[in-house]
């Protein structure tokens, strides 16, 4: 395959991974938003979403309000920001329609049809009514296209390349996740395990549809160790850490199958998935959840430039 179509497969599905991700933060940012006075409030809810897109100094320099409408007005039709919703299905289809041979009629048509539906809103929200059918339309288009991709594209290098962009995506989004948790919401002078600790850790539960994953595995109260447990370590759970680096390694070593070539990418995957299988959730607490997630986040960038780096250039 010809680097430039492996190039453009592998930000397709990274586009509409971050997409997904977006549409599940803004919603998740709605609820903690949403906490009445009396429980102490998480009046940086909006600020956390942006933090967790690594668009704050973007949105700041824009000169916008820290609130629902222009966050949420910024993360999904703005075209001026790279990472809105807007922009990533726009991306995703001019890479789809690039390589529109290496689709299937249905995966291409899902792509396609998500784009046609997020232009008929233009490039600003009109009220805040519009954001719930907003986010469910980008949820759905999303989830079209997995099932089309999973039902009808051969399993060959097109689909790996596609599936590794939205593992290293899905990655790195979790770990951002869980590190904005961690050192963003929680206000000062609130305990940790207290109630709005609680519920927040319930939300990042719910943004990642791993709430039912959640009392299936640990048939527990809501807790912190746990729920980074689960996002983390779990191997069963298709968005934790090491779900994800178990998915990276696999399409790797397929690609590498077919090319009979090995570089700097199958070695840090590698290192990245031996190291996630060393760890519990004990040690990562021990030595600190931020700590060790921002080495992910890092390792995980290097990663994907080594990928860049081995295939797409």
């Amino acid at each position: 395959m010809l680097s430039r179509t492996a190039g453009n497969l592998y930000w397709m599905g990274r586009y509409l991974e971050r997409a997904d991700f977006t549409a599940r933060l803004i919603e998740a940012t709605q609820r903690l938003a949403a906490l009445p006075s009396s429980y102490g409030g998480a009046g940086n809810a909006w600020e956390s979403a942006l933090a967790a897109t690594w668009m704050t100094k973007a949105h700041k320099d824009r000169g916008l309000a820290l609130d629902e409408h222009q966050v949420s007005d910024f993360l999904t039709l703005d075209p001026a920001n790279p990472s809105s919703i807007r922009s990533c299905l726009e991306a995703a289809r001019a890479n789809a329609r690039s390589v529109r041979t290496a689709l299937t009629e249905e995966a291409w048509e899902a792509i396609n049809t998500a784009w046609l539906e997020i232009s008929r809103y233009g490039t600003h929200l009109e009220s805040r009514e519009a954001l719930g059918p907003l986010l469910e339309l980008i949820k759905h288009a999303v989830a079209a296209y997995d099932g089309a991709a999973q039902r009808t594209m051969l399993r060959g290098d097109a689909y790996w390349f596609v599936n590794l962009g939205s593992a290293i995506e899905r990655a790195d989004n979790s770990a951002r996740l869980l590190d904005v948790k961690y050192h963003l919401l929680l206000p000062r002078g609130e305990s940790v395990g207290g109630s709005l600790d609680y519920f927040q850790w319930t939300t990042i539960l719910r943004t990642v549809s791993a709430m039912t994953a959640y009392r299936w595995v640990y048939r527990d109260s809501v807790k912190p160790w746990l729920v980074a447990d689960l996002l983390i370590l779990n191997r069963q759970i298709p968005r934790s850490l090491a779900s994800c680096y178990e998915e990276i390694l696999r399409h790797l070593d397929l690609l590498a199958s077919v090319t009979g070539k090995r570089g700097p990418a199958h070695r840090l995957a590698s290192a990245g998935n031996n190291r996630l299988a060393q760890s519990n959730i004990d040690k990562v607490f021990a030595d600190g959840l931020h700590e060790f997630l921002t080495r992910f986040i890092v390792e995980n960038n290097k990663l994907g430039e080594a990928i860049a780096e081995q295939y797409l250039f």
